[in-house]
């Protein structure tokens, strides 16, 4: 026998070997709801508006000078990859129009928000925390003077968090489906402008969940810029196919201007969630207060 005495054990929740190891998979789930859930409460956001789109879109300053200086590459030497960057150059050029407009218009949402008379924020600008269009949306919620959230996931490229984000609603996340979780869960509204893959994946999933009556709300959907869109997706001919409702293609509107989607938004808003609403019947289902603080 021996009279050593053993050392205390870690607890379980100060052992960073158990909370990063696949047991400790739950335990780190539950962190990506509940502190979220934390803040948004003590910061007193009541709902959002989300804003998705390409983190690869620049403002017109950027995209002029990366313009700039692959023409000035191209007259000291001339080739095939030469020719490419400058058309992509020349894209992105073109693509700017939409960073411009999602400034303006998460500027007009946010000075209009702002000063709906009530205790807690309502319809606050919120992006995916990245570059692109997500920094133009809370670029012109910041200029607005209004808290602007960024809901920002750990990936080898593309995503830092922009510096306009309000400091204290700056989060990461590691899941994708908790950071999709957030996206829906508050928000009241969805601006969609051109993107890749992740814009695709968000937009559908919110026209299914809006589709099949899973929100225990209504949410005003804006498709922004049209001649990009009906190059993508022909929601027409889906409809024409019979692969969804004819009714399905009134679950959002395209737009190609701010100050039309910033009415579009404004009314839809106002509407179904400044105006009150008819008393539930017994039975249905409560839209969840997320800001309220439950005993």
């Amino acid at each position: 026998m021996t009279d050593q005495k053993l050392k205390t054990a870690p607890l379980a929740y100060e052992n960073p070997a158990f909370l990063n190891s696949p047991d400790g998979r739950i335990l780190r789930l539950l962190s990506e709801y509940s502190e979220p859930l934390s803040r948004f409460r003590r910061e007193q956001i009541q709902d959002t508006v989300v804003f998705f789109g390409s983190a690869r879109i620049h403002s017109h300053d950027n995209a002029r000078t990366r313009l700039t200086e692959v023409r000035g590459n191209g007259a000291q030497a001339a080739s095939a990859e030469l020719a490419k960057h400058m058309k992509r150059a020349e894209a992105a050029v073109d693509m700017a129009r939409y960073y411009e407009d999602a400034r303006s218009l998460a500027r007009l949402l946010t000075e209009w928000s702002t000063h709906i008379p009530a205790k807690r924020h309502r319809f606050v600008v919120t992006t995916g925390g990245g570059p692109g269009i997500m920094e133009a949306a809370n670029l012109g919620a910041h200029e607005a003077g209004g808290k602007t959230i960024g809901l920002n996931i750990n990936l080898p490229f593309e995503q830092c968090p922009n510096p306009y984000i309000t400091p204290s609603l700056n989060f990461e996340f590691h899941y994708f489906f908790m950071r999709k979780f957030w996206f829906a869960y508050l928000s009241k509204a969805l601006v969609i402008f051109p993107g890749g893959f992740g814009t695709l994946d968000e937009l559908f999933e919110i026209l299914t969940l809006a589709q099949t009556e899973k929100l225990a709300k209504k949410i005003v959907v804006v498709i922004y810029g049209s001649e990009y869109w009906k190059r993508i997706i022909n929601f027409d001919a889906m409809a024409d196919a019979g692969v969804i409702s004819p009714s399905d293609l009134e679950l959002f509107k395209m737009s190609d201007s701010p100050e039309e989607s910033f009415e579009f938004l404004k009314d839809g808003l106002t509407r179904y969630h400044l105006v009150p609403q008819p008393t539930k019947r017994s039975g249905e289902a409560a839209v969840p207060e997320i800001a309220r603080t439950r005993p």
